[in-house]
């Protein structure tokens, strides 16, 4: 899959290092007696059923931070202007992101059960 942002084509990576940027910036933490808050990771289980339901700031992170090796790494705001272009397909956008998951190893049964 390639994604064009300003003229530039990129191909997002849906890795691990993908898993853990999300998990990092879009996980769940909670407090732990005697050990204060504490992540506990979990992203894939939110943001695969907010894209499933078009959530567009979850498109956008998950754009980002799949894009995390790219150089240089578009910015999340030239990814959002992309997202609000009205000669942007979002429908097809949200569907191919999905696709992409689901063909990862580190991602594709949280893409495809959730």
């Amino acid at each position: 899959m390639k994604i064009k942002i300003n003229g530039k084509e990129y191909e997002p990576s849906f890795n691990m290092k993908f898993v853990r940027l999300l998990d990092k910036h879009r996980g769940i933490t909670m407090e732990v007696p005697g050990a204060g808050k504490q992540p506990f990771g979990m992203a894939m289980t939110r943001v695969v059923p907010a894209l499933k339901t078009y959530d567009t700031g979850a498109l956008s992170d998950v754009i980002y931070y799949a894009l995390w090796n790219a150089s240089p790494q578009p910015s999340q705001a030239d990814i959002d202007a992309m997202i609000d272009d009205p000669e942007t397909d979002i429908e097809k956008l949200f569907s191919d992101v999905i696709k992409a998951m689901k063909k990862s190893n580190s991602v594709k049964l949280a893409a495809k059960n959730l």
